[in-house]
């Protein structure tokens, strides 16, 4: 009976010295796995580097690229936050691990003409043109001033009328459709283009964010083989905006009976292009169109003062734009007023068919009319 006493304790410490040795050794592979997982993230960087697809945000390398962006469409490119942005390495998902910068394509509303080398016409004074300077208006005391209408009209370019608007020629000073000469005088600092939100002139708005209110912008696209596939180079090239899809203008101006000269005298306040809105996909949201930036009209009096007016009739006999807006040579229809509108709305507001729209502005200007002519006896 002692001898099995004994049997049995040997056999107990033979099991128990078996599960220590158990337990160390997983307790050792649970080391080794730990240590493994520890440091293969040491030599990631290695194999990122190596992979020109990849794109660590971490890494300090070039930054000279400004179109690389942080997750935004490949269509619509922006700069990135991150000033440690490999510069040849394309944002993820793309695909690109080359980026060429690309001219602009001819047409666009942001092309640079290029200046003749030679005189186009001798027999023209062009410096009598580029020194030219607009007419001073004549000073109005407030008490001169008996009758005042502010009125906002339209211009459309597509009328007869009014088709020297968009006239598609290139000269010395640019392009002649008068968007194209807005938007130059703008571009170089001529003028300072202001918000749409009102026509105040309240919001002052620099290069890229009037560049913006025309859609306009970077695309970059990917270059492919002749069989389709990509090649893993992305052309960079500026947004195109059609000029001729801008084809109306809005004015906002004065008619001031001044009571001193015994006239009736009308000034512009301001010019505003204007577009249709568009979606990120390009679709258009209604019919209406917008104002897209607000220009002060003295301000751009000096430009418009030395660019011409095509004549169709007689191309040696021109005038200049500030003599055509001054002159009111053009045909336009008015959309709001300050005679009897308490609400200050546009006519669309509360007129929905247009043709009593246009019959509304009609209205507006024969009472206009008619309050200079009755202050005069026959």
């Amino acid at each position: 009976m002692k001898k099995n006493s004994i049997q049995i304790f040997v056999w107990i410490v033979a099991v128990t010295l078996l599960m220590f040795e158990s337990n160390a050794a997983v307790a050792q592979a649970k080391k080794r796995t730990v240590q493994k997982n520890t440091t293969a993230p040491a030599q990631q960087p290695a194999n990122n580097a190596a992979n020109p697809y990849l794109q660590n945000n971490n890494t300090n390398t070039n930054s000279n690229n400004p179109y690389l962006s942080s997750g935004n469409n490949a269509n619509t490119p922006v700069a990135n936050s991150n000033a440690n942005t490999n510069a040849t390495k394309p944002q993820t998902g793309i695909g690109c691990r080359e980026y060429v910068n690309m001219p602009s394509a001819e047409g666009g509303l942001f092309d640079t003409v290029k200046v003749s080398l030679r005189p186009d016409d001798p027999t023209r004074n062009y410096e009598m043109v580029r020194d030219k300077t607009p007419l001073a208006y004549d000073f109005i005391r407030e008490d001169d001033a008996v009758f005042k209408e502010r009125v906002w009209s339209e211009i459309d370019i597509r009328e007869k009328m009014n088709q020297v608007f968009g006239y598609a020629s290139n000269e010395d000073n640019g392009n002649q459709r008068l968007i194209s000469i807005i938007v130059q005088a703008v571009m170089n600092g001529d003028v300072t283009a202001f918000d749409a939100s009102d026509d105040r002139f309240t919001t002052p708005l620099n290069k890229a964010d009037f560049m913006k209110t025309f859609g306009g912008g970077i695309d970059t696209v990917q270059r492919k083989d002749i069989d389709g596939q990509p090649t893993g180079i992305c052309e960079i090239r500026p947004r195109q905006i059609v000029a001729d899809s801008i084809y109306k203008f809005r004015i906002k101006e004065d008619y001031i009976f001044d009571k001193e000269a015994s006239r009736l005298v009308r000034r512009i306040i301001g010019i505003a292009p204007m577009m249709k809105r568009y979606l990120s996909d390009g679709t258009t949201v209604g019919d209406d169109l917008y104002p897209l930036f607000w220009v002060y009209y003295p301000d751009i009096r000096a430009t418009f003062a030395k660019v011409q007016v095509y004549n169709p009739k007689n191309n040696g006999a021109r005038m200049s734009w500030d003599d055509l807006f001054e002159s009111h040579m053009y045909s336009s229809y008015i959309v709001k007023t300050t005679m009897d509108n308490f609400k200050n709305q546009y006519f669309k507001d509360y007129i929905k068919d247009p043709l009593f729209r246009l019959l509304a502005g009609e209205k507006i200007k024969e009472k206009i009319f008619n309050y200079e002519q009755d202050l005069w006896a026959y």
